[in-house]
């Protein structure tokens, strides 16, 4: 039934992550509808999302199910559903690590592969699927530098590499005897997953005695902040981020404290 919409989705280019997840929504949908693709109305889809809002669904999961079923009626179903809007997303800071709790995670990781991922993330501002993704062929060890492949929005970008995650990388792929593919495997051989990922970094955080919620997503976030507080240029942190807009890298200049910090304040000047 969603075939029509799964294939425009492959012919746009798009990751097979939004494919997965546009026709997961509007599968949903149609079940609630009770109706085909041909008989549903915008009245329908209005009346969908003005229940999930009712049901207290968060404003960014309401705004990502808009996109999904008019992607599907606007775009390959031709039907103009043009008068549907939902409340705008709240844009909430990201919590940022310090420099002292990326430390302290570290020293808790106990086994050398789940500090080398921790190590990359902060390092290199990675998304987790990216790192996970991440081969042998796409280093550039002696230039410290790497190349994430077909990310984002199917861009190819170049990271950067710190010395001492470099130093590791080669650590560990010679005592691995990994030559050639991916670098993060499982146990069993397969790529590691990101819910482990998350896990090995939770475990850590908990061990390092850190209360705030730590994800792989936050270490990425500490790497663009830390970077902004040492003044890197905002343009360069977009386009080591692999963000398709500025604005989106804008929330950056936000959640830095360093330059805050070094403001007087009016009283300390009477």
């Amino acid at each position: 039934m969603l075939e029509d919409l799964r294939a425009e989705l492959t012919l746009r280019g798009c990751a097979q992550n939004t494919v997965k997840t546009y026709a997961y929504h509007n599968a949903r949908f149609l079940e609630s509808a009770g109706k085909s693709p041909d008989d549903i109305t915008e009245a329908d889809v209005r009346a969908y999302l003005a229940g999930m809002l009712a049901s207290s669904k968060e404003r960014s999961s309401v705004a990502l199910v808009r996109s999904a079923l008019l992607f599907h009626y606007n775009e390959v179903r031709k039907r103009n559903f043009s008068s549907i809007r939902t409340p705008k997303i709240q844009r909430k800071l990201p919590v940022v690590l310090s420099r002292d709790e990326i430390r302290r995670i570290l020293e808790a990781t106990r086994h050398e592969k789940s500090a080398l991922l921790i190590k990359m993330l902060y390092a290199s501002g990675l998304r987790v699927s990216e790192a996970l993704h991440l081969r042998v062929e796409d280093l550039e060890l002696e230039q410290r530098i790497g190349w994430v492949r077909a990310g984002k929005g199917n861009k190819d970008r170049l990271i950067i590499l710190a010395n001492t995650v470099v130093e590791d990388l080669q650590g560990f792929l010679r005592a691995k005897g990994i030559a050639s593919g991916p670098i993060f495997l499982g146990r069993a051989g397969a790529p590691m997953t990101a819910r482990n990922a998350q896990k090995i970094i939770a475990l850590a955080a908990k061990r390092a005695g850190i209360t705030k919620k730590v994800t792989p997503h936050k270490l990425r976030h500490s790497f663009a902040t830390h970077l902004r507080e040492a003044g890197s240029d905002l343009r360069l942190i977009q386009e080591l981020l692999g963000h398709s807009s500025i604005q989106t890298t804008e929330i950056y200049t936000h959640v830095s404290t360093e330059e805050k910090r070094r403001v007087v304040s009016p009283a300390d000047m009477l």
